[in-house]
């Protein structure tokens, strides 16, 4: 990417990020962890590896 055309926010601590239920596949955007998924499974950031 050229210099001075970055997207700060895109990795803002104030920034929203994606969580997927490693359960049933849900999808939530939001500023903080989501506790569980209302199936019972676990979150998982999208900004993350699973490795």
């Amino acid at each position: 990417m050229p210099h001075g055309q970055d997207i700060e926010a895109a990795n803002s601590p104030d920034s929203k990020s994606t969580y997927e239920c490693l359960q049933c596949g849900k999808l939530v955007t939001s500023f903080t962890h989501p506790a569980t998924c209302e199936c019972g499974g676990e979150f998982q950031n999208w900004g993350k590896s699973l490795e």
